[in-house]
């Protein structure tokens, strides 16, 4: 299936590229500001699209400018499906609960939704209205509570509270799932599973999380939404909060490092890897993983899927640290050294090799 993407650069378009390259889909089309100012241009752009998501849109700044500036995208987009010889078989809008709710937020996203409806013939809307999104390198003070929390956390900090209400939660993966009709072969949930949690409640479980890994122990992960707000939390550390020292213990019997102290459940297993050799190259949308190198010299290296630029770690056994994968970010190790090397890794689940959440990405891709 062939897939348009607006706001292919905000944090529900990556993740729904990220998804993408999970799914092994072609690469989308991405549909830029200039496209949308010419309708002739932005008719070229869709041919041979099956699938729209309309993704782009305003919500902060002031009133009149959120109001206008949700209605022109969509009336841009309108304009430009009219123009389509054989416009895509399906435009998917991502709405949102507060539509309709008479703010100018609300009542402009309702008005977009209308507006699309009647984009082009034959070109069916669907109108997902999604709740509150949470999930990795949210931008915080911005697209979500959960994202500023975690922010906050991350730099030693204690979110500040104010009125306590509910919130309806929705990993963002999850979000653009239902967004692409994905098939369910992997861990996401085209069906948006949510988590109803007060604002205190979830500020206490992040901070929970945060005291346990700040040593390095890794937190209780009962349930999929707990996995996924520890990597949301997780990727507001990185890298910045990597490597963790590990302690070292020794006596006259030798030496000893604890790697792994799971508060919950998972599953570690040792590698040796002959000098020179790369294992890896692959990324993951949910896993929680550790690296732990215990003997040899070794170089991990990350880069963040559809990004460019290289995060490399220098590691060392006789100095262990602890290096943990951060989702979405494709990531390999290297054996620089001149003899073997010998690895720990964990995974907070185990392996099923009918969902096995790992998905082939070169690491130095351009």
């Amino acid at each position: 299936m062939k897939v348009a993407l607006t706001g292919a650069e905000g944090f529900l378009g990556w993740h729904t590229r990220v998804l993408l390259r999970a799914l092994g889909w072609p690469d989308p089309v991405l549909i830029g500001r200039a496209d949308l100012a010419d309708a002739a241009v932005l008719a070229d752009r869709l041919r041979g699209v099956d699938r729209v998501l309309h993704l782009a849109g305003v919500n902060r700044g002031e009133p009149a400018e959120v109001a206008a500036g949700n209605v022109a995208v969509a009336e841009a987009l309108a304009r430009g499906l009219r123009r389509c010889a054989q416009p895509p078989k399906t435009l998917v809008y991502a709405n949102t609960v507060q539509a309709g709710n008479g703010t100018a937020y609300g009542d402009s996203k309702a008005a977009a939704a209308a507006i699309l409806a009647g984009a082009a013939a034959g070109c069916h809307l669907v109108d997902h209205r999604l709740p509150h999104l949470y999930g990795e390198h949210g931008r915080p003070f911005y697209n979500s509570v959960t994202a500023t929390f975690c922010r906050v956390l991350a730099d030693g900090g204690e979110p500040e509270l104010r009125d306590d209400r509910e919130l309806r939660l929705v990993h963002v993966t999850d979000a653009a799932a239902a967004l692409l009709d994905a098939p369910p072969a992997g861990p996401w949930d085209a069906a948006m599973p949510a988590l109803r949690i007060g604002v205190h409640a979830l500020a206490d479980r992040l901070a929970g999380f945060a005291a346990t890994y700040r040593g390095g122990d890794l937190p209780p992960l009962t349930d999929r939404h707990d996995v996924r707000l520890f990597n949301t939390y997780r990727s507001h550390l990185f890298p910045a909060g990597y490597p963790i020292p590990l302690v070292r213990r020794a006596d006259h019997r030798g030496e000893l490092v604890e790697a792994v102290r799971s508060h919950g459940a998972g599953q570690a297993f040792c590698s040796a890897t002959r000098p020179g050799v790369t294992r890896g190259e692959h990324f993951h949308l949910a896993k929680v993983e550790r690296f732990v190198v215990l003997r040899g010299r070794a170089e991990i290296r990350l880069r963040r899927v559809g990004g460019r630029g290289l995060v490399r770690f220098p590691v060392d056994g006789a100095e262990p640290v602890v290096v943990d994968m951060p989702t979405m970010w494709a990531h390999d190790i290297t054996n620089t050294g001149d003899g073997d090397l010998l690895t720990l890794f964990w995974t907070n689940d185990l392996f099923d090799p009918a969902r096995p959440d790992t998905y082939p990405e070169p690491v130095a891709a351009a």
